[in-house]
């Protein structure tokens, strides 16, 4: 499996390596084999000018994702897509509901990667699933010690 990282975010440098540990978790326990996935880091100008464009919403948002491929839930398929998360909104998030923005900023991370496998949050019902997968991925992350790592800047 190939994962693609671009992190230039300065308010939130996030080890590469955590990344790609926490994307095989996922999709291990989503028991999804992937052959591409790409995670961005974008500041918020970026995010809402992705959100603009493609949700005709120019607000900020966490994260949007881009199957590349059609949304599948099969353990046979093959995931191809991108996510990109505003460590940002995760940062302001955050402070304001007293959350640490690393656990924050892997949720959406999760949050993206099953958008990616074709899970939904629009109606009801289709979110408390997505939830239930949510808090299954981040309560593993957690337990395993495997949720985004800052990235030591000197």
């Amino acid at each position: 499996m190939k994962i693609k990282v671009f992190c230039k975010c300065k308010l939130l440098p996030i080890k590469v390596s955590s990344v790609k540990k926490v994307v095989k978790t996922v999709l291990d326990l989503e028991q999804v084999k992937c052959d591409e996935a790409s995670i961005y880091f974008v500041d918020i100008k970026t995010i809402s000018s992705l959100h603009e464009e493609f949700f005709q919403d120019p607000t900020p948002t966490d994260c949007i994702s881009f199957p590349i491929d059609g949304p599948k839930i099969d353990s046979n398929y093959s995931v191809l897509g991108e996510v990109f998360i505003c460590p940002a909104v995760a940062i302001e998030y955050a402070k304001k509901h007293s959350l640490d923005p690393l656990a924050e900023t892997s949720l959406y991370l999760v949050h993206g990667l099953l958008h990616l496998i074709g899970y939904d949050d629009i109606d009801p019902k289709d979110r408390k699933i997505m939830r239930k997968k949510e808090k299954r991925c981040m309560d593993f992350l957690k337990r395993e010690k495997l949720l985004l790592d800052r990235k030591h800047t000197s």
